[in-house]
C-alpha cells in the first residue's frame, strides 16, 4: 500500500498492511535542541526533513493564518486588540488576508507527491473558539461570551467566511486528504465553556463549515488538547468526525472512547510522558493502546509533541516500538 492509501483506509476503517508511522506535530525546539548534541544532524531544523530521517511516513501540514503579516500590535500598550466592537472593526483590515497566503508552487510540489501515493496533506484552520481567544486574550475571551456576544458572532461570521475561502483556494490545487480545526478549548478536567455556549458561539458555525469540507470529501477532526470526553458529543452534533491529540494526562482514555464512539476518528493518544522510560514501560503503553489500533479509525502517536525529557536514544526506541505496533495493530 501507499502511504496514502494507509491513511485513507484506516481513517475509513477498511484493512490496511500496516497502520502509518507518522508524527502529528512538530517536536518542541528544546527537544530538537537536545537532539543535535546528540546526534541528530545540526542543519536539520524543519519538521518535515526531521520526520524524512527518522523515516517517518511522508505528511504536510499547511496552517491556516487569518491574520495579515504586516498586523501592528495592539494600541495602547494593550497585550491584545479586541475589548469591543470599535477595536475589532479597527484590527479587521489586518486579518482575513486575501488571496490566501499559500505557496502555490510548493502545493503543487505537494499535489504531485500526493497523487503518486507518496504523501498524505492536511490543512489546519483557526477554530470558532480558538480565533476569537487569540484578539480578545484568554480572560478577555471568556467575558466576551457574556460582554460583547454581538462581537463574537461578527468575528465567528467574518472567520467562517475566510475558513470556506481557505478551503476553496487550497482545493484549487490540491484537495487535502484530512483536516483539522484548531481549538484547544479543553483543559485537564473538560472544556472551558459549556453545551449552551457551545450551541449558540460555535456550532452555527461548524454546521456551515462541515458540510462544505464533507462535499470535497476531507475528513473534518478537531485538535484540542485537554479532557475531550464531554465535548465528543457537542461537536459529533455538528458534523466533526474525530480528534487529536487525546492527552492522556488530562484523562483522556481512548480505550474508552472506542467502547462508547465505535465510529470515531482518532490520532494521538501514546502517552508522552512515559517515552522516558525504557522499553517495558513504553512497550504496555502500546499494549493499552493495541486493541483500539485493530478496531480501525485509530492512528497512534504521541499524544502532543514529544517533550525534551525523551534522549534521541530514547525517540529512537518509541519509533522502533511504533513499526513493531503499526504492523501488529493492522485490521
Amino acid at each position: 500500500m501507499t502511504n496514502r492509501d494507509r491513511f485513507h483506509s484506516v481513517l475509513r476503517f477498511q484493512s490496511v498492511d500496516r497502520l502509518p508511522i507518522i508524527e502529528w506535530a512538530g517536536w518542541w525546539d528544546k527537544t530538537i535542541a537536545r537532539w543535535h548534541g546528540e546526534g541528530l544532524p545540526e542543519e536539520l531544523t524543519d519538521a518535515f526533513e526531521i520526520r524524512r530521517w527518522f523515516g517517518l511516513d511522508d505528511m504536510q501540514l499547511e496552517w491556516s493564518s487569518a491574520t495579515k503579516p504586516d498586523c501592528p500590535a495592539p494600541p495602547g500598550g494593550r497585550k491584545h486588540w479586541v475589548v469591543d466592537a470599535d477595536s475589532y472593526h479597527q484590527l479587521r483590515p489586518w486579518l482575513y488576508p486575501e488571496p490566501v497566503p499559500f505557496d502555490r508552487d510548493q502545493i503543487r510540489a505537494w499535489a504531485a507527491a500526493q497523487q503518486a501515493g507518496e504523501l498524505a496533506v492536511w490543512i489546519a484552520l483557526n477554530g470558532f473558539f480558538w480565533f476569537p481567544r487569540g484578539q480578545f486574550g484568554i480572560e478577555g475571551h471568556l467575558y466576551a461570551f457574556h460582554d460583547h456576544p454581538d462581537v463574537m458572532h461578527e468575528i465567528n461570521e467574518d472567520l467562517l467566511a475566510y475558513n470556506l475561502r481557505v478551503v476553496d483556494e487550497f482545493c484549487e490545487v490540491l484537495t487535502p486528504d484530512f483536516m483539522a480545526v484548531a481549538e484547544d478549548m479543553s483543559y485537564n478536567h473538560g472544556p472551558m465553556i459549556s453545551e449552551r455556549l457551545f450551541d449558540e458561539f460555535l456550532a452555527p458555525y461548524y454546521r456551515r463549515l462541515v458540510p462544505a469540507l464533507e462535499e470535497r470529501g476531507i475528513i473534518p477532526l478537531v485538535d484540542t488538547d485537554g479532557d475531550i470526553t464531554e465535548l465528543i458529543p457537542w461537536m459529533r452534533k455538528v458534523g466533526v468526525r474525530g480528534f487529536l491529540p487525546l492527552e492522556r494526562m488530562a484523562g483522556v482514555d481512548v480505550v474508552q472512547l472506542r467502547r462508547d464512539y465505535p465510529d470515531l476518528l482518532m490520532m494521538g493518544g501514546f502517552d508522552k510522558t512515559v517515552m522516558h522510560r525504557g522499553e517495558e514501560r513504553m512497550r504496555q503503553e502500546f499494549e493499552r493502546l493495541l486493541p483500539v489500533m485493530r478496531s480501525g479509525g485509530f492512528i497512534p502517536s504521541c499524544d502532543h509533541q514529544t517533550p525534551p525529557g525523551v534522549s534521541l536514544e530514547d525517540y529512537r526506541l518509541y519509533l522502533k516500538l511504533l513499526r513493531e505496533y503499526a504492523e501488529k495493530g493492522a485490521r
